[in-house]
């Protein structure tokens, strides 16, 4: 199959490497008390304090660039996180503030979180340009306040996997889709209390799914966009499992690995990538509730 229009020539699909770093807003969002959980919130704080320097060493070994979607609560608690991060040439997205997904909010309290998440991110000198709903779980409102504050893509959608534009109103915004089948939290998230997983994989397998998946879109001509959180993937033979990943994209040599930021710029400039208007199924197919 052709590739993406947005690939450069010569690639056969794109690798974007990309990292939540959710820190303590992960448990909390889900688990209000769970402060009081000296072990769950150290579990959490491995993330800032070893994962993201082991993982920013790392990506500076392998010479890749990454994207860094950053809560809020995160910036605002670790903001000397965020500024190694900058300071290493990586890019830093919008990922809420609260982690508090957005399909259990109001239009009202998803407008709040959305802007103070802005203002957490701007604290520490980050403008983004890119967003990714808590859980992936966006709203149709979630996708007009990504226009409304002309950020240049959102990476929550999962009806592709190839990138595309959304026409929200007058504005273009690249849609760069994810998978769970790509996430590492469904490999290795495991805490008894509060449970956030029940299973903990050898990285090996994490290894195999996404070299497999990098193989089969370099026939498909589409995008793997890797998501990680740092409490997970920083761990040192996860780590060793995202060199391997890298390592398996080089060999190939004709993946374009790219934070996901470049990628949303050559998608909006490329001719012939499809266009799509966002928005719920027409209902009135079935006997389903429309509120």
């Amino acid at each position: 199959m052709t590739p993406s229009p947005a690939f450069p020539s010569g690639s056969a699909c794109a690798l974007s490497l990309t990292f939540d770093v959710d820190a303590e807003s992960a448990i909390l969002a889900a688990h209000p008390g769970a402060w009081r959980d000296a072990m769950a919130m150290t579990h959490q704080a491995f993330g800032p304090r070893v994962a993201v320097p082991r993982i920013l060493r790392l990506l500076a070994e392998e010479e890749v660039r990454a994207t860094f979607f950053v809560p809020g609560v995160t910036a605002r608690l670790w903001p000397g996180t965020v500024a190694a991060i900058l300071e290493a040439g990586h890019e830093v997205g919008h990922h809420s503030h609260t982690h508090v997904t957005a399909t259990t909010m109001t239009e009202d309290e998803q407008r709040a979180d959305f802007e103070t998440a802005l203002e957490a991110l701007a604290a520490c000198g980050v403008t983004p340009r890119g967003h990714r709903a808590a859980m992936w779980q966006a709203t149709w409102t979630t996708l007009e306040l990504v226009a409304e504050h002309g950020l240049d893509y959102d990476s929550s959608l999962m009806d592709d996997d190839r990138p595309y534009v959304l026409k929200v109103g007058d504005r273009r915004v690249a849609e760069l889709p994810p998978h769970w089948s790509l996430d590492d939290w469904e490999q290795y998230a495991f805490l008894p209390v509060p449970e956030i997983g029940t299973q903990i994989e050898a990285p090996s397998k994490l290894v195999e799914l996404w070299t497999v998946e990098l193989d089969a879109q370099r026939r498909e001509g589409g995008l793997v966009v890797g998501t990680m959180h740092p409490f997970l993937s920083g761990r040192a033979s996860r780590a060793e499992a995202i060199r391997a990943v890298i390592e398996h994209a080089r060999a190939a040599g004709d993946v374009w690995i790219a934070p996901l930021g470049d990628i949303a710029t050559a998608t909006l400039a490329a001719r012939d990538v499809e266009e799509r208007v966002p928005g719920p199924p027409d209902l009135s197919v079935g006997p389903y509730p429309s509120d």
